[in-house]
């Protein structure tokens, strides 16, 4: 029996072969909804595309078109309708967990799963958390789910995200311990609103390091942040030793000592621009 065809083999029947070559090769499935990246020159096939992606992939039901990429305060992408069902929220399973999302309201990236899972292996039981910004609760619903965390403290500006977070939270169960709050996450900090927290999730890359002060602040005596960054190495370069020196900068400026510091790179996500994950086990004075 003949194997199941791919997206580029399906294609390879109408488009000719420069067509082929502006084909972007990798896109993100939520749920059933597939959002993808069409080149300009292929805009005109845009629904060939989709119809495509919805042959490879038998369980999606919409395929969505990235116009821009991630903006405003918010962090919104605009997508626009191919073909497929007309709708942008759905439901997306994720090492047993199951997340309600709407594309149009809030950000959603399937690509960071294990390190959603790799951060919930790490907290240990007892553990009261702080996520400083926590979309739709992923991070926080996969922690109250595979660890014994007490409380998971999420932060998030979007009042959309916050709502379905709420609703995440319940539909798997945890609304005991994750604990949605709605605000802009130094705010949040400095009026209060979180106790003393064993850990800190800042998985805003781009922004992070300028939450440092509110992220140590939160902590009770000293314990892990996760940090995620987004940085640009050129040939011969380290991204993760670029990343570490600024953080350990930042640190020294809040008089903060650094314990210990663990990086890695996620992902590429263009020519020479990575993003990367720092687990940090600091110290301050009490």
């Amino acid at each position: 029996m003949a194997g199941r065809k791919s997206l580029r083999q399906i294609l390879a029947e109408s488009f000719k072969a420069e067509e082929l070559a502006k084909l972007t090769g990798s896109f993100d499935i939520v749920g059933d909804i597939a959002v993808i990246k069409v080149h300009p020159d292929l805009l005109g096939q845009a629904q060939v595309i989709g119809d495509a992606v919805m042959e490879v992939h038998k369980h999606v039901k919409t395929v969505l078109r990235q116009v821009d990429g991630v903006a405003g305060e918010l962090r919104l992408r605009k997508l626009e309708w191919i073909c497929g069902e007309k709708k942008t929220q759905t439901v997306h399973r994720e090492f047993g967990c199951l997340y309600k999302v709407d594309l149009a309201k809030v950000y959603f990236s399937p690509r960071l799963q294990h390190e959603r899972a790799r951060i919930s292996g790490l907290v240990q039981p007892g553990e009261v958390v702080l996520n400083m910004f926590a979309g739709v609760g992923c991070f926080s619903i996969m922690i109250a789910r595979n660890s014994k965390a007490a409380k998971v403290y999420s932060v998030d500006l979007n009042p959309d995200c916050v709502r379905l977070m709420a609703e995440n939270a319940r539909l798997n169960q945890v609304e005991d311990r994750v604990l949605p709050i709605l605000g802009e996450a130094k705010e949040v900090v400095e009026s209060g609103r979180v106790p003393a927290v064993d850990r800190v999730l800042m998985p805003l890359p781009g922004k992070a390091v300028e939450y440092l002060d509110p992220a140590v602040k939160c902590l009770s005596r000293g314990d892990w942040i996760h940090l995620y960054e987004f940085t640009h190495a050129g040939r011969g370069q380290d991204p993760l030793a670029l990343v570490e020196e600024r953080l350990r900068a930042k640190l020294r400026e809040l008089g903060v000592l650094v314990e210990s510091c663990r990086g890695r790179v996620v992902r590429s996500v263009g020519p020479s621009w990575y993003q990367t994950v720092f687990d940090l086990s600091v110290s301050r004075d009490a």
